[in-house]
C-alpha cells in the first residue's frame, strides 16, 4: 500500500488535466485523468523534464555581467559561464538594477518580455505575476497580440469582428455532424494541435468530435503540405499545394464561382460590402490578370479541372469552410484569413447550420468543441502607466532600432530605447524568428532577468535567472480561456534546491524597493488563492451555478461546467437580422472591401484579399534553395516546453529534432531514414535527424518548432545543433498592417551529414564558476 503522500494528486496543464504519483516525496509520473476522452502523451514529460540535469535550482548571474559592473572585459551573452548566488544577494541587485534605470532612463526602458504559457493556474501565471509586479514599479513596455495568431488578430476586426470572439463563436464539431455535407480544410485540422488550449483544457473532445462528423456521413478535403494534418480517422482527400498558395487557390475557386455563377449573390448583397471591387480584381479589370482556375494552378501546383471541380462541391453542398492558424504566420498572413471569410461570403451559407466558415479549429481544445458559462477570476495585473504597446513579434526590431518609426495597423509608432528585459514564462529562442539575429538583438539592452523553471535558451541568454516554482510545486487553480472544467491544483511536491514561486521573489524584491503592499495588497499566496476563487464563486452565483468552498474544492475533483453553447452555429444571429444583429465591423456588414485598410495605403495589404508571392519565391531564392520549410506544432510537446521531457525525447532522430522529407527529395539526396542531415539557408543553419515519409509534399519538409535552440559557436553561421527550425526563418513581418511573424515562408536546402555530428548540450546546465 502506498503512504499518503504517494496517492494520486489532481493538477493541470495547457495540454490537460492529470493524476500525480509520487515515489518518497519525489515527483515519479503524471498519468492522464481517467475522465478526459483522449488524455495527452504530452504528460510524459512532466516528471523526467522537472527532475532533469536543466533544471535551475539556484539563482545565478552571468559572470560577464558582473564583470561588466567591474569595469572589466566581459563575454557575449549565450557565451558565458555563470555564478550561483544567494537570494538575498540577487534580490539586492535586482532592487538596484530596476532603480537605476527608472531613474536614469524612465520605466519606458523595461520590457516585460512576458510571453509564453508557462502555468495553467489563474494565480502563478508568469505572465500576470510578472506585469504585475512591473505595473506596481511605475509600469513598463508590454506587447500586443501574440505569435499564434497575430495577422488573424488584427485583420479580423476590420472583416467580421474580434478575433478571439469569432473563434468562441465558431460553429460547434456537433452541429456539423448533423447538418454539414462538406467540410474543406485549409491548413488542415490537427488533433495534435488540439492537445492544448490556452489556461488548459479539462478534457480532449476535439478528436472524438471530428471522429463523430466523419462517422456521421460528413466528407472532409484537407488542403495542406502536410498529410498529417488531419487525423486518419476522417478518410480526409488530401489536396497539396505549394506552401504559400491557398490564397491563389482560395481565388481560382471564387473566379470559378463567379464564372459558372454558383456565388449567392443575394447574400453578398444584403450581408456584405465591396464585392463589387473584388470581384473587378478577380476578373483582372484592376491589374490585368483573371485569377483563374488556370492561374491558380501556376501558383499552388493543383490541377486547374480539380480547381474548377472544388468550386462546384463547395457550391452544390451544406459546406463548412475552414482555415488553420497557421497559415497566416507567413508572409502577408492577413490574406487568407480574409479570404477564407469572403469565399464562405460567396457561398452564402454563413450562419446556416453546417455551412459558413470557421478560423482556427483545432488551434487549441477548445475552439468548435466547448465553452464556458462565466469567467473565473484571474490575478489582476494592474494598471500600466507606460502607454507605448509593441507589437508582439518586433522585439528584434526595438532592440536594433531604438527611435526608429514603424507601421502598425494604421497608427505609427516609435521604437523605444530598451535597457532591461524582463523575461518569465517564455522562451523567445523558440518562438521568435531568425535567432541568429535576435540573438544580435539580445547583446543590446544593459540587463536580461530571466525567471524559468529550466536552462532554455533563453536563460542561458540572459544575465540574471531566476529558478521558478513549477506546476506541481505550488497550490492553484485551472480554468482554461474556453473550457468547461475548473481544475484543483494542489501542490504534491516541495520545490528542489533553492527554487521559490514568482509570487515570493516579487513580494521580497517590492518590499527591498519599498513598496510590498502594491504588489502583495497584503495577501500571502494562500491568501490570493482564496480570494480569487471567492471571486470565482460569485460568477458562478451570478451564472446560476454552485461552487464548492475553497477547502472542499481544493481536495476534490474536476469542476464541470454546463456548456452554454452547445450546437452554436456562427453569426446564425447576424443572419436572421443583420440590422438588430450588426457586426462589429465599421459598416455591421462583412467588409470584403475596407474602406479603412484601404485608407492607410499599404502596398503590402490592400483593401481586399490580395495574392502577393511569397517574398523569398518572388525574390528567386528557390533556384539556390529549392525546399519549402514547414515549421507546425510538435504532437509531443506545447511549443519548446519540457523539451528535455521523456516523451519529448522519445521522438527524436539520433537525438535531434525529426524532418519529414518526401523519399524522392531523400533519394535525391542520398538520404535514409534516421540519417542526421543538415538543414540550411543564407540566414543559418541546423541539424535534424531524416524521418523519410510520404506524408509530406514533395518539395517541402517539416521540422516542428521547440526543440531547444543549441547553437555551436565553432561552426558555420553558428549552427544548431538540435534542430530548432527559427535558424532559417525570416524575421519580416506579415505586413505593416498586422505585423505578425511569417515563419512559415523560408526556403532551404538540405543535405546528408558525412561525420561525427557534435553532441547536444542545451539539456544539461550551464558551467558554473565559483565567486566573481
Amino acid at each position: 500500500m502506498k503512504d499518503a503522500e504517494d496517492r494520486p494528486t489532481l493538477t493541470a496543464n495547457h495540454w490537460g488535466t492529470g493524476l500525480i504519483e509520487t515515489e518518497g516525496g519525489k515527483l515519479a509520473r503524471v498519468k492522464g485523468h481517467p475522465d478526459d476522452p483522449s488524455p495527452s502523451p504530452i504528460n510524459g514529460n512532466v516528471a523526467s523534464s522537472l527532475n532533469g540535469e536543466a533544471r535551475i535550482l539556484r539563482p545565478a548571474v552571468r559572470k560577464g555581467w558582473l564583470d561588466a559592473r567591474a569595469g572589466k572585459l566581459s563575454k557575449e551573452r549565450g557565451k558565458d559561464d555563470f555564478v550561483e548566488m544567494e537570494w538575498g544577494e540577487v534580490i539586492d541587485l535586482i532592487a538596484g538594477e530596476l532603480t537605476r534605470v527608472r531613474t536614469k532612463f524612465g520605466n519606458e526602458a523595461i520590457f516585460g518580455g512576458s510571453y509564453g504559457w508557462s502555468s495553467a493556474g489563474r494565480f502563478h501565471h508568469s505572465q500576470s505575476q510578472l506585469k504585475r509586479f512591473l505595473n506596481s514599479q511605475g509600469g513598463f513596455v508590454n506587447t500586443y497580440g501574440n505569435y499564434s495568431y497575430m495577422a488573424g488578430m488584427v485583420i479580423m476586426p476590420h472583416v467580421v469582428g474580434d478575433f478571439r470572439w469569432c473563434m468562441q463563436n465558431a460553429t460547434r464539431l456537433s452541429n456539423i455532424a448533423k447538418h454539414s455535407d462538406l467540410v474543406v480544410m485549409f491548413g488542415g485540422m490537427a488533433e495534435r494541435n488540439g492537445q492544448v488550449s490556452d489556461g488548459g483544457v479539462s478534457r480532449h473532445k476535439l478528436g472524438v468530435g471530428l471522429k463523430a462528423c466523419a462517422e456521421a456521413g460528413v466528407k472532409f478535403i484537407s488542403v495542406t503540405p502536410y498529410r498529417s494534418d488531419a487525423m486518419d480517422d476522417l478518410g480526409a482527400e488530401w489536396l497539396a499545394p505549394n506552401p504559400g498558395s491557398d490564397v491563389a487557390l482560395m481565388m481560382g475557386v471564387a473566379q470559378t464561382l463567379v464564372e459558372e455563377g454558383l456565388h449567392d449573390k443575394s447574400f453578398l448583397d444584403r450581408y456584405c460590402v465591396g464585392f463589387e471591387q473584388f470581384e473587378a480584381y478577380l476578373g483582372g479589370k484592376t491589374d490585368g490578370t483573371v485569377k483563374s482556375a488556370d492561374w491558380a494552378e501556376k501558383q499552388c501546383g493543383l490541377p486547374a479541372e480539380r480547381i474548377r471541380a472544388l468550386a462546384r462541391q463547395i457550391a452544390q453542398n451544406r459546406t463548412m469552410i475552414t482555415c488553420a492558424i497557421a497559415l497566416q504566420r507567413a508572409d502577408y498572413g492577413e490574406q487568407p484569413v480574409w479570404m477564407t471569410a469572403v469565399l464562405g461570403a460567396m457561398v452564402g451559407q454563413i450562419g446556416l447550420p453546417g455551412g459558413g466558415f470557421g478560423i482556427g479549429y483545432a488551434m487549441n481544445g477548445s475552439v468548435g468543441v466547448m465553452g464556458r458559462p462565466f469567467s473565473p477570476a484571474a490575478l489582476p495585473q494592474g494598471e500600466n502607466p507606460v502607454s507605448f504597446v509593441l507589437p508582439v513579434a518586433m522585439v528584434t526590431e526595438m532592440l536594433m532600432k531604438p527611435g526608429e518609426p514603424f507601421d502598425f495597423d494604421g497608427t505609427t509608432a516609435t521604437f523605444p530605447d530598451i535597457r532591461l528585459v524582463w523575461w518569465a514564462g517564455g522562451n523567445p529562442f523558440h518562438h521568435h524568428q531568425d535567432l541568429n539575429l535576435l540573438r544580435e538583438a539580445f547583446q543590446r539592452p544593459e540587463t536580461i532577468i530571466v525567471s524559468e523553471v529550466n536552462w532554455t535558451a533563453t536563460a542561458r541568454h540572459a544575465d540574471i535567472v531566476l529558478p521558478s516554482a513549477a506546476s506541481p510545486e505550488r497550490t492553484d487553480f485551472a480554468a482554461g480561456k474556453w473550457d468547461n472544467g475548473v481544475v484543483p491544483m494542489p501542490a504534491c511536491i516541495a520545490p528542489p534546491g533553492e527554487i521559490r514561486t514568482e509570487f515570493d521573489v516579487y513580494a521580497a524584491i517590492a518590499a527591498k524597493m519599498g513598496n510590498e503592499h502594491a504588489f502583495t495588497e497584503g495577501r500571502d499566496e494562500a491568501g490570493w488563492l482564496r480570494h480569487l476563487w471567492d471571486k470565482t464563486r460569485t460568477a458562478a452565483d451570478d451564472a446560476g451555478l454552485a461552487l464548492p468552498d475553497w477547502d472542499a474544492f481544493i481536495s476534490g475533483d474536476i469542476q464541470v461546467l454546463p456548456d452554454p453553447m452547445e450546437d452554436h452555429v456562427f453569426l446564425a444571429d447576424f443572419r436572421a437580422d443583420p440590422v438588430a444583429h450588426p457586426l462589429q465591423t465599421p459598416s455591421g456588414l462583412i467588409e470584403i472591401f475596407s474602406e479603412v485598410i484601404d485608407g492607410f495605403g499599404y502596398d503590402d495589404c490592400a483593401g481586399h484579399p490580395t495574392w502577393y508571392p511569397p517574398r523569398d519565391v518572388a525574390r528567386g531564392k528557390q533556384a539556390t534553395f529549392p525546399l519549402y520549410l514547414i515549421s507546425g506544432q510538435p504532437a509531443t510537446r506545447l511549443h519548446s516546453q519540457l523539451d528535455n521531457g521523456d516523451y519529448s525525447l522519445s521522438r527524436k532522430v539520433a537525438g535531434r529534432e525529426a524532418v519529414m522529407i518526401h523519399p524522392s527529395d531523400a533519394e535525391a539526396r542520398g538520404i535514409s531514414d534516421g540519417d542526421i542531415v543538415e538543414l540550411f539557408n543564407d540566414r543559418g543553419r541546423c541539424f535534424a535527424g531524416a524521418k523519410v515519409t510520404d506524408a509530406i509534399k514533395r518539395g517541402c519538409v517539416f521540422l516542428p518548432t521547440g526543440a531547444w535552440y543549441d547553437p555551436d559557436f565553432t561552426a558555420p553561421q553558428d549552427r544548431d545543433r538540435h534542430g530548432n527550425p527559427n535558424v532559417l526563418t525570416h524575421d519580416a513581418r506579415t505586413s505593416r498592417l498586422g505585423q505578425g511573424p511569417a515563419s512559415h515562408s523560408a526556403l532551404i536546402e538540405l543535405a546528408r551529414f558525412e561525420g561525427e555530428a557534435p553532441e547536444i548540450t542545451v539539456h544539461q546546465r550551464p558551467i558554473f564558476i565559483a565567486g566573481r
